[in-house]
């Protein structure tokens, strides 16, 4: 069942694992599981399993799109991309080149990937889903891509894979008997969000909407020492002259909205108000359209929150069919959330969390990387 937890056990090692009892055969270690080989092609149920504790390598589930961001197993230099001991990015390869082939293909060829994370207490996890390699917005190379990573000045790569959870609130267990007794995937109870991508590559993503758009302070914080570490950096690269770091901010601002076109920063007016313009593109690229918005840039202290007033200037500047943007190193007070939300403003709230988020889905992991990529794109701050 989506989002149910399944307990593990008390004895403080491997066995206490569930998903190994759920899905016999699987393994109950790493984050490849699989029952079958993907060194020859025959794997007929894949895991994938996700602690959330590996900064460096972002694993992510967007709920609201249903897409989740995951990353290989070569994650450590000295073996080539898929010299890796579970195979796990071979596994990626395979998949991820069939699910463009033939139905026949798919069916034959891409095994049903199961979504589990960890949860509490002990070795508990939470089922996430079902997913289907690639999405309905994704082209191919975005879909998998290998991506290059430095670690002590060793170069690497690894994947990063894009997957789509189905519209599947339940998984029949006679269908997983089915499955990893080797049975044809599109019988034995399949799941219909399955078996339309299978048949035509259709995707059904379950798609859920956030209820909560009030975050507290602590949700708007990084909550790990390198994540605050990132921000720090930050904060002290532009300390003493905080109103370069609008620049930044819009830099961020990319990370998060890529179709974001030409920006201008404006020069700090006498009441410090909007620190930029810019235009976000929409449409075919033949025939595009552009979405003015203006940016302010916050880069406050933790314990400083953005209030009223700072978000009420960026409202009297937002024109009829114009949105702002308000990005900040620290978090934005529950007031200024609740009359955001409730009176429909078109504003993007970006706060300390979003931005070590963004930064570490493209790579910037670690203080010294982020160091580095203040010193390199933003080379007059200091």
């Amino acid at each position: 069942m989506v989002d149910a937890v399944y307990a593990g056990g008390t004895r403080g090692h491997a066995g206490d694992d569930p998903i190994g009892k759920l899905l016999p055969g699987t393994g109950n270690q790493g984050g490849f599981r699989y029952a079958g080989s993907p060194a020859r092609g025959t794997v007929r149920l894949a895991v994938l399993y996700t602690s959330g504790g590996a900064v460096d390598w972002p694993d992510h589930l967007d709920t609201e799109t249903g897409t989740f961001t995951y990353y290989g197993d070569n994650r450590t230099p000295g073996k080539g991309l898929h010299e890796t001991p579970r195979k796990g990015n071979v596994l990626l390869r395979d998949a991820f080149a069939l699910s463009h082939g033939s139905a026949q293909e798919r069916a034959s060829g891409v095994p049903p990937f199961l979504l589990f994370e960890k949860a509490a207490p002990g070795r508990a996890v939470r089922f996430r889903g079902l997913l289907a390699p690639g999405g309905p917005t994704l082209v191919p190379d975005d879909e998998l891509a290998a991506i290059w990573r430095t670690t002590g000045a060793q170069r690497f790569q690894n994947y990063r894979s894009r997957f789509t959870v189905l519209d599947q609130a339940r998984i029949s267990r006679a269908w997983i008997r089915h499955v990893l007794a080797g049975g044809n995937p599109l019988e034995g109870e399949c799941p219909e969000a399955w078996r339309t991508w299978v048949e035509s590559r259709v995707y059904r993503p379950l798609l859920a909407p956030a209820t909560t758009v009030i975050r507290s302070a602590a949700q708007q914080l990084p909550d790990d020492r390198t994540g605050q570490a990132m921000l720090a950096e930050i904060r002290e690269y532009f300390r003493g002259r905080e109103t370069d770091f609008e620049a930044c901010a819009v830099a961020v601002w990319r990370l998060i909205a890529p179709a974001t076109g030409t920006v201008d920063v404006t020069r700090p007016s006498r009441d410090g108000g909007r620190d930029a313009v810019g235009s976000y593109v929409v449409g075919p690229p033949a025939a595009p359209i552009s979405i003015d918005f203006a940016l302010e840039a916050k880069c406050y202290e933790p314990d400083n929150s953005v209030g009223v007033r700072e978000v009420s200037r960026l409202i009297s500047r937002i024109r009829h069919r114009n949105f702002g943007v308000l990005v900040t190193t620290s978090h934005f007070n529950r007031q200024v959330q609740s009359e955001v939300h409730e009176d429909g403003h078109p504003i993007a709230l970006v706060c300390g969390r979003d931005i070590t988020d963004a930064l570490r889905q493209h790579g910037r992991t670690t203080p010294a990387a982020v160091r580095e990529w203040l010193q390199q794109s933003f080379p007059h701050a200091r």
